[in-house]
């Protein structure tokens, strides 16, 4: 688990001080007390510290907000102060739970978590899990094609020397040769075998299996072929099992659904005498939905099928469940919606390295089905889903792909022109490995929030959802940092550096372009003096006025019960308020309108215990406008807004 920095907030009463360097003893000490008046002058300086000590005091006395309860519980979430923290979150997520986002849930979670209450950690881990999943599904990646293109090329593709003017499609392993289904014998084609409603007869056939198919092309021997459709088989590792696609068959007869269809469904048959016999349907086919396209796993234990059963999140999907023996199968998952989309997966293949190949037409591709392929090791079925790119993928149905891990060769079935038929199949030899893995860089810059200056040797760590550290690094010369992370989990991102107070950014999954995360870092303890604005020292948000008013409002309110604060702190600190407006109206106007606005901002700290020797009011108008919005220029609402603000200038 991640060791958690503990950051020391130090809140100490700035007194004025003596800033001179030492002279050498020629210097005459009229020199000496000139140097000394200038500091007292110009450095008389106080330390603030924008966290636990000031946002706690203001939530005490009544004012609240959602961007103070996220400050106030970081503080004490940052400052391994757990048990505070835990107390703050829950009232953040409690008051405010449509404004806040899922990194104070994972923060939540990780301090009950440190608390020993385990049961209620999970509850709110659950809620975050729940939301970074929900913005996850259907994102569009505008990038895609450039994806493809990267993974293109690894493929060296040459016609199936087997292939007929019908349809050739889905080939299977069986001991040194294939099965695969075709429509020879019969003329049909098949151009539908894809979807539910086949309408044409397919047969499964052997290629270089035994004696008798050796460099030819025989059907199957045995009752697995009929004068209906047969097609897609697995075969278990002893040669002996055999799973298959067959139209739903009763008494000789197709047997049609309330709709008219003809569905599909799984059999199985074993080999004996070299012949295919003893057909047995599948205990989980049903007449009203159909089942097909089986493979099986590695190890033999669990098969893998399609269908578009109750459940369903598209057009078809990929399931699984377990071989338990004598007929009996474990409970029907589906792979999820990582894998499964809306509209077709079909055709899947495991490979004895765990990676599943399936063809979707749902998932990002070059056109109709393409090749899709993703890690499912420990039956993790989240990982990223690449398309396995050119020459496999084209613009028409690429499917029924296979693949032996250790030649590096497969098969796999197409409807593109320059085919002998309708379907065929082709071989392949994998060139270059495809990458499954999401790897995404994540750069930026960590800065001062007040001066922007870049910090250099800042710490930037990729954190994973259970808390682990994943990777650091430091910031370089220029304030910058590279990293790697699995983009096909949610990581924060977290910048720390002593003296300042640890920022983070949750990054869901994604499959974009590379992330930039900048830092703005907030000082643990701020030390300012004569001339500093107070609000930006403590990092308050900005004092606004809306347009032709001078009250003030409840967002600022809020801010200046922290200035407030620090003056109750230090009773010596004494502050000018700078009030303006933006360019509407005549300058006379203005200059009334912002004395009003510092006046009702001093008048409203002396109502709250502030006394009137220690504060200052003046307004300048729109003599100090922070953008380019000038008479006459025309700007947006929220331009001219920046302008209407005070500041909080420390004068003595």
């Amino acid at each position: 688990m991640l060791k958690r920095i503990l950051i020391l907030l130090i809140a100490f009463l700035g007194w004025p001080f003596q800033g001179a360097a030492q002279e050498k003893d020629k210097v005459n000490e009229k020199q000496q007390a000139k140097v000394k008046a200038k500091a007292d002058e110009q450095y008389n300086e106080y330390s603030f510290s924008p966290a636990i000590d000031i946002y706690k005091k203001v939530l005490d006395k009544g004012y609240v907000s959602s961007d103070l309860l996220k400050r106030l519980a970081n503080s004490y979430y940052f400052n391994a102060k757990y048990e505070e923290a835990a107390k703050v979150y829950q009232r953040l997520v409690e008051v405010y739970p449509e404004e806040i986002e899922p990194d104070y849930y994972f923060r939540y979670a990780q301090s009950l978590k440190t608390l020993g209450d385990y049961g209620e950690s999970a509850s709110i881990m659950a809620k975050f899990k729940e939301i970074t999943a929900s913005t996850d599904e259907g994102t569009y990646d505008e990038d895609y094609l450039e994806k493809i293109e990267k993974n293109s090329g690894r493929y060296d593709v040459k016609p199936f020397p087997y292939n007929t003017k019908y349809a050739d499609f889905a080939a299977a392993y069986y001991e040194k040769g294939l099965i695969f289904s075709s429509d020879r014998d019969t003329g049909n084609l098949a151009r539908y075998r894809h979807t539910w409603n086949s309408k044409d007869f397919l047969d499964l056939y052997k290629v270089n299996v035994d004696s008798i198919s050796n460099d030819n092309v025989v059907k199957l021997e045995g009752d697995v072929n009929t004068r209906l459709h047969e097609s897609t088989s697995t075969i278990t590792k002893d040669g002996t099992t055999m799973y298959f696609t067959r139209n739903n068959f009763l008494g000789g007869r197709k047997q049609k659904d309330e709709k008219g269809v003809i569905r599909l469904k799984i059999y199985s048959a074993e080999l004996i005498d070299g012949e295919w016999t003893n057909v047995i349907e599948l205990p989980f086919n049903n007449d009203s939905y159909s089942v097909a396209h089986p493979v099986l796993s590695p190890d033999g234990k669990k098969l893998y099928f399609v269908s578009d059963m109750p459940g369903t999140h598209g057009e078809s999907d990929i399931f699984v469940t377990k071989i338990i023996g004598d007929g009996t199968y474990g409970p029907i998952l589906n792979l999820g919606k990582n894998i499964n989309t809306m509209a077709r997966e079909t055709f899947p293949y495991i490979t004895k390295e765990g990676v599943l190949y399936f063809s979707s037409d749902g998932h990002q591709g070059l056109g109709g089905l393409d090749v899709f392929a993703t890690k499912i090791a420990f039956e993790n079925y989240n990982e990223p889903v690449v398309n396995v790119g050119k020459p496999i993928n084209g613009n028409y149905d690429d499917f029924a792909f296979i693949m032996n891990d250790e030649s590096k060769t497969g098969y796999f079935s197409s409807n593109r022109t320059g085919g002998l038929g309708e379907d065929d199949i082709y071989e392949f030899f994998e060139s270059e490995p495809l990458v499954l893995d999401c790897i995404q860089d994540v750069t930026g810059t960590v800065r001062d929030r007040i001066s922007n200056e870049v910090l250099v040797g800042a710490t930037v760590k990729i954190i994973d959802e259970e808390n682990n550290e994943v990777s650091s690094t430091l910031t370089d010369s220029k304030g910058n940092y590279v990293l790697d992370l699995d983009c096909a989990k949610g990581n924060f991102v977290r910048a720390s550096r002593d003296g300042y107070v640890p920022a983070e950014e949750y990054l869901n999954k994604s499959y974009g372009k590379p992330r930039i995360v900048d830092f703005y870092l907030e000082r643990d303890v701020v030390t300012g003096g004569f001339g500093d604005d107070l609000a930006k020292l403590l990092q308050l948000s900005t004092i606004y006025f809306d347009l032709n008013k001078f009250d003030i409002r409840r967002d600022a309110e809020i801010e200046i019960q922290k200035v407030i604060v620090a003056m109750e702190k230090y009773p010596s600190l004494k502050i000018k308020v700078n009030s303006h407006t933006d360019s509407r109206g005549n300058d006379a106007y203005n200059l009334w309108l912002s004395q009003k606005r510092a006046q009702s901002t001093v008048d409203y700290m002396i109502s709250k215990g502030i006394s009137a020797d220690r504060l200052q009011g003046e307004g300048y108008g729109e003599t100090r406008l922070v953008n380019d919005c000038l008479n006459g220029v025309p700007c947006s609402r929220d331009k001219h807004q920046l302008n209407r603000r005070s500041e909080f200038i420390i004068f003595e």
